[in-house]
């Protein structure tokens, strides 16, 4: 079944697949989404689907991460929902020190299962606090606990917490369909006594019967457990990896930020080392002026000074000569 989009491969509108994907969203968004569903359906001519789809209730934020956890975790809520059931069966008639071992492991899946909600929905974006927590815990208390409110939540598309019944049903058997079938029994014939079950033997069955069920119900939570307990190191697994990801990533981000540091620094040495050499060709120029300026002054020093010696041996002539 599709999950996203309002029709599938053959064309054909799917609004159960739309509503469960709706149930998925947070409920910050879940009215803009819910109006944006149902105006593609009335668009696509499906006047009684938008109905629908317009009149989905909003979740609360601990309804939201119950149905995120059923949706994306699928194995694990399925057998969750066995265990429940097996749990029921179980609990009825069972001796104290059997409800005591079956409450331990359903306090610590209920928890293990608590926590994955959260991490879903801190991977969605939401954080949830304290009270939205415990709401969320009671809610999978109920599920295990509460015949209906296990179908409400395998639907998916809870709009609030469920919560918990005092104890677990008692007293009365288990809502479950038989699958023997049972022969009507015919009338013992006038002269033959009737016949009853000896007590022992009635004690006998009863106790086998709940050996059985708590059997059953031992095997189920202890596969549950072994998922959960399989899903919690792939998820530290992951977080592990995430973490060597941030971590690389820093110090990529640290060697990046050090690496254009010292390109700042080469840009400001090569910026003073072509002010000194522009300094250093000017300091040549006007040396080379210079220079030139004080030979043309020798030169003249010099023609004046045959002048001046010529004039003189000119005037020391004597006359006549």
């Amino acid at each position: 079944m599709q999950r996203k989009g309002a029709r599938g491969g053959g064309g054909t509108y799917d609004v159960e697949a739309v509503l469960d994907g709706l149930y998925t969203t947070p409920p910050a968004e879940f009215v803009t989404r819910r109006e944006v569903l149902a105006a593609e359906a009335r668009t696509a001519g499906r006047t009684e689907d938008a109905r629908r789809i317009h009149s989905a209730r909003r979740p609360t934020l601990a309804a939201w991460a119950a149905n995120l956890l059923l949706r994306s975790r699928p194995r694990e809520s399925r057998q969750f929902l066995e265990l429940g059931q097996a749990l029921r069966k179980a609990h009825h008639d069972l001796d104290p020190a059997a409800v005591r071992e079956l409450s331990t492991q359903r306090r610590r899946i209920v928890a293990a299962l608590s926590r994955q909600a959260a991490e879903l929905a801190r991977d969605a974006g939401q954080r949830l606090s304290g009270t939205v927590q415990n709401d969320v815990t009671g809610t999978l208390q109920a599920v295990l606990a509460d015949p209906d409110a296990a179908e409400q939540w395998a639907t998916g598309r809870l709009d609030g917490a469920l919560t918990p019944p005092s104890g677990f049903p008692s007293g009365a058997p288990p809502r479950t369909v038989s699958a023997t079938r049972h022969e009507p029994r015919r009338p013992p014939a006038p002269s033959s006594p009737p016949a009853h079950p000896s007590r022992e033997d009635e004690l006998s069955r009863r106790r086998q019967e709940r050996r059985e069920r708590l059997a059953q119900a031992r095997r189920t939570a202890e596969t549950a457990t072994r998922e959960l307990d399989a899903r919690r190191a792939e998820h530290a697994d992951a977080e592990a990896s995430a973490q060597r990801a941030r971590d690389g990533r820093g110090r990529a981000q640290q060697d990046v930020d050090e690496a254009e540091q010292q390109a700042q620094e080469a840009r400001e040495r090569l910026r003073r080392a072509r002010e000194a050499l522009r300094d250093a060709s000017e300091e040549e120029r006007r040396a080379e002026d210079r220079h030139h300026g004080t030979g043309d002054a020798l030169a003249r020093a010099e023609r004046e000074a045959r002048q001046a010696a010529r004039e003189v041996e000119r005037l020391e002539r004597p006359r006549g000569r």
